[in-house]
């Protein structure tokens, strides 16, 4: 059996360094070569000398950053195999938003997986999870504590169903907000969508990728105050924020963060990550000999898997 290599992946100020390929994983400042597993702000940043990513992420980020230059983009297909350096890759679907990726990396014989984010739900606005075999399993540890459940998304959103009065929904504009609109489309027919503006570009660039399903419309006062209609405004944290002292509405934050639901009128608990009980489902189908944890604390899979797997935190 081939031997792990304990620095095959090392954080760095940049982000991930794997130098035996000499590129970065998801780094946060600029690089030579980033591979980058999905394009949210935190995990997908601008000004690198080459992006390989999937299409859609592709797509993405040159919205949010558009002087990146077009030719450092270099995309691929999930399950496409290429190599950097000796590293061979490969993008499997994560699950966590449309054209998220798990980045699997063998070199010398051993399968390391690199998760980003993801998640384990249903969502029909995005590539489902899939599950592949490695040996070293490097996952997000967002939400790996034993005392935090994700409860039904579905069961979550017909909550809305019950507050006959117009709904100002704050949630995040890339992921979230097509996810949160294709569930009330189908689970609250009956109540009307309205996106902030920047909220709606993003949206059609789904459509685009053949997201085609979503129902909704641009904000407008005037829907707003139609008498029986009661829409639901959905907007971007910043202005949901800004809105605290907002009159004739309920305020409402989908999130798995209970910090977040503070304040609010209601809960609304929909997240995009996986909970305890995902992780520890997912680490059996996927075998590891090793855990790593990124992003989050591991403190929790540590103490879970200390008399039968080696689990560390990459930080």
């Amino acid at each position: 059996m081939a031997s792990i290599l304990a620095d095959f992946l090392v954080k760095r100020p940049e982000g991930y360094y794997c130098r035996y390929g000499d590129f970065f994983v998801d780094p946060l400042l600029p690089v030579k070569r980033a591979l980058v597993s999905h394009a949210h702000g935190d995990h997908a940043t601008p000004g690198h000398g080459q992006i390989c990513c999937t299409a859609a992420t592709a797509a993405f980020m040159r919205h949010r950053y558009n002087r990146q230059p077009g030719h450092t983009y270099t995309t691929f297909s999930y399950h496409q195999p290429f190599k950097i350096g000796n590293v061979a890759i490969r993008l499997i679907p994560a699950g966590h938003m449309l054209g998220s990726a798990q980045i699997l990396m063998e070199y010398d014989g051993v399968r390391y997986l690199y998760t980003g984010d993801y998640k384990m739900q249903a969502d029909s606005t995005c590539e489902p999870l899939e599950i592949v075999r490695a040996d070293v399993l490097i996952t997000e540890s967002t939400f790996a504590d034993p005392g935090i459940s994700h409860p039904d998304p579905v069961a979550e959103i017909v909550k809305l169903n019950g507050k006959p009065h117009p709904i100002l929904l704050g949630a995040y504009a890339l992921g979230k907000a097509q996810r949160l609109t294709a569930l009330i489309n189908e689970h609250c027919p009956e109540r009307a969508v309205l996106l902030h503006h920047s909220i709606l570009p993003l949206h059609r660039l789904y459509a685009s990728m053949g997201i085609t399903q979503l129902r909704y419309e641009p904000y407008n006062r005037k829907a707003m105050k139609v008498d029986g209609v009661d829409p639901i405004y959905m907007v971007p944290p910043m202005t949901f924020n800004s809105y605290y002292r907002a009159t004739n509405v309920l305020r409402v934050f989908a999130s798995g963060w209970k910090h977040l639901q503070h304040r609010n009128d209601m809960e609304l608990y929909i997240s995009d990550h996986v909970d305890w009980q995902d992780i520890l489902r997912y680490v059996e189908q996927v075998g590891p000999r090793e855990i790593w944890t990124i992003h989050g604390e591991g403190r929790h899979l540590a103490n879970h898997y200390k008399h039968t797997l080696t689990v560390k935190s990459l930080g």
